[in-house]
Order: structure tokens, then sequence, then C-alpha cells
């Protein structure tokens, strides 16, 4: 049974408007007539640095918006450094297609994780981006604990008093919990809480 042709997605950037992306979309081309894949768009971002973020980077946004619609089988780049500069946004990047079951290929690294080798490079990833999850936990927590020990109430402050009895008040009344909330100019959840704890 003949394998199934593999759509590419080919993205190339340029930090400036001097530079050109043609050598770069060249290459790729090169490749995917190479491996019979099928370019199914190209993605170009001129003159965008790869510092900036997905929201400035329009192909880039085009780029994983199509990959999450799955409109490709691979991502085809000239380099690691044109997806982006921040290893935290290139995990990021790199654990979001794979989700979607899509390959990557950086010409200049020779990574091509449709083969058994490149595979990998994905379970890499998900051992840094699971590292990178624990240590945030552990920031937080330490931090929480770090608070408590400093005297500081956490969460949300509480409501005065007597606007609590307002809200027991308006409530036997019989007035809804959202126009309580209106009328006093708090929160919907400060109503709730209130009435919860006086149940």
């Amino acid at each position: 049974m003949a394998s199934k042709i593999k759509k590419v997605a080919i993205y190339a950037r340029v930090s400036t408007d001097q530079q050109t992306t043609e050598n770069q979309l060249r290459e790729l081309r090169e490749v995917a007539a190479r491996n019979g894949w099928e370019i199914t768009q190209e993605y170009v971002d001129h003159g965008i640095s790869g510092a900036k973020g997905r929201d400035k980077r329009p192909a880039f946004d085009a780029l994983l918006k199509d990959a999450v619609r799955k409109q490709f089988d691979v991502i085809a780049a000239w380099s690691v450094d044109r997806l982006g500069r921040s290893l935290r946004d290139l995990l990021s990047f790199l654990d979001d297609i794979h989700a979607k079951g899509i390959g990557l290929y950086l010409h200049q690294q020779g990574v091509d994780t449709t083969t058994p080798g490149g595979k990998a490079l994905f379970q890499m990833v998900g051992v840094f981006a699971e590292f990178e999850r624990a240590m945030i936990q552990e920031r937080v927590k330490a931090g929480l604990v770090r608070a408590r020990s400093q005297g500081k109430t956490l969460g949300r402050p509480k409501v005065d008093q007597k606007i609590e009895a307002e809200i027991l008040e308006l409530r036997r009344t019989g007035i809804g919990q959202l126009k309580i909330a209106k009328t006093l100019g708090v929160g919907t959840g400060t109503v709730q809480r209130v009435l919860r704890e006086a149940a």
C-alpha cells in the first residue's frame, strides 16, 4: 500500500526589511521535493525579530492556527532560531505541534521528527516541559509559604461586615443575587460566598 503524501507548511522569517527570505524558501522547497512532500502553504514574516511574541508575528500566528486545524503534517523551517529566540516559547511551540501529531523539519540543525530518530526530540521536549511546570509549581508554593510566614492574608479581601449584613437583608426580601451585586457594587462571587457562609 502506497504511503500517504505528507503535507508540509514552510515557515520563513527575517529580522530586517533589508534581508530576504528567498534563500530559506528555495532550500526548503528543494527539501520538500526530495522528500516527496506536498507544500500546502508558505508562511513568511518580514522584518520581525524572533524575540517578538506570536501576536507580533502574523505569519507565525497563522501557522499555529492552521496547525490546530491540522491543515498539514509537517512544519519545515530553515533553522530553530527562525521559530523563536526564547526557550520557553520554543518548548511551548513544540509541545503544541506534538499534541496535534505534526512533525517538524529544521534544515540547519538536521532535525526531522518524521523519522524514528527525530521523534526522540519530542520526547525530550516533553521532559523539559514537565520539568518547567514542576519548577513553576514549586516557586508558587514557596511564594505562598513565604507570604503566610510574613503574616500576609492570601486571597481576595473580605467585604465589610456592613456590606455582608446588607447582602443578607436584601436576600431576605427576595432580591436575586445579580441585583444584590449591582445594587451594592460588589461581585456576584462575593454575594454567593456571603450567602453560602450564612447558610
